[in-house]
């Protein structure tokens, strides 16, 4: 596929297909449709054999489907269904409840999205002093496989700790640590900011990437590595990361993000 003709990445997943009476509708609509590339181009790589429904390679121009239900690649990659369902990242400001209400009356992800009609979960947890992607949407299905350990994808986090973050604590890290819950995998890890020279130094600024979800994982890592956090900010989760999203803003999660997602809780 050449760029042009590449999926548009920033678009929502949120259009509603035009379908025939029977729900269905044919492949290169759908694919037109969902932003892959004109009508013209669509039916092009449908004949070229980079268009699969259900693990089967169409080549059949007319060839119709149901947009709710069939799993859709161009050249391998997922183009999700279209739906009505809302999929949104929000930058949960620090402070923060990940609860949809609090008893106690605490700001919560609820009172960010108050002025939205659909009844909305969150994928996850960010603890209440942690900042940063949250994932969150109506679709049950969804928020449930991709928050299930055996399909969670890497989530990466900048934390600011103290004193200075040697090298040989980014290899320790690396290497797997052990906490009273079992052990931890780090998949990457790597200083930002900070002097990791200096015995002295007051702190520094880390990166890591994990994939695990317990309860404070990350603030209990880097205490038991002797870097306790002051401040902790999650990036990135798969595919979808902060950019230039401001604390309290949100977006939908592009086609090319949701994809992904789906891919990854196996959906």
């Amino acid at each position: 596929m050449k760029p042009h003709d590449a999926p548009d990445n920033d678009q929502p997943n949120s259009q509603r297909p035009e379908t025939d009476e029977d729900g269905l509708i044919r492949l290169q609509k759908l694919l037109a449709q969902s932003g892959v590339a004109s009508r013209r181009k669509c039916e092009e790589l449908m004949l070229d054999g980079l268009v699969e429904v259900d693990g089967e390679v169409v080549t059949r121009l007319g060839t119709k489907v149901d947009p709710r239900t069939a799993v859709v690649r161009v050249e391998g990659k997922r183009l999700p269904p279209i739906s009505d369902k809302v999929y949104l990242v929000l930058n949960k400001p620090r402070g923060v409840v990940s609860t949809m209400s609090d008893p106690e009356g605490r700001r919560t992800l609820g009172d960010l999205v108050a002025d939205r009609a659909e009844r909305l979960f969150h994928v996850g947890r960010l603890d209440t002093d942690t900042e940063g992607l949250i994932i969150l949407t109506n679709d049950g299905d969804f928020a449930q496989h991709l928050a299930h350990p055996s399909h969670e994808v890497d989530k990466t986090y900048v934390a600011e700790v103290e004193g200075g973050v040697h090298v040989r604590t980014v290899r320790q890290l690396l290497a797997g640590v052990e906490l009273d819950d079992g052990p931890v995998t780090v998949s990457a890890a790597r200083v930002l900011g900070g002097d990791p020279r200096r015995e002295g130094s007051n702190r520094s600024i880390v990166e890591l990437t994990i994939h695990e979800g317990r309860n404070r994982i990350v603030r209990r890592l880097l205490d038991h590595v002797g870097h306790p956090v002051r401040r902790l900010t999650r990036t990135q989760i798969g595919p979808v990361t902060l950019s230039r999203l401001r604390s309290g803003e949100m977006r939908e999660l592009t086609v090319a993000e949701l994809g992904e997602l789906m891919d990854s809780a196996q959906l």
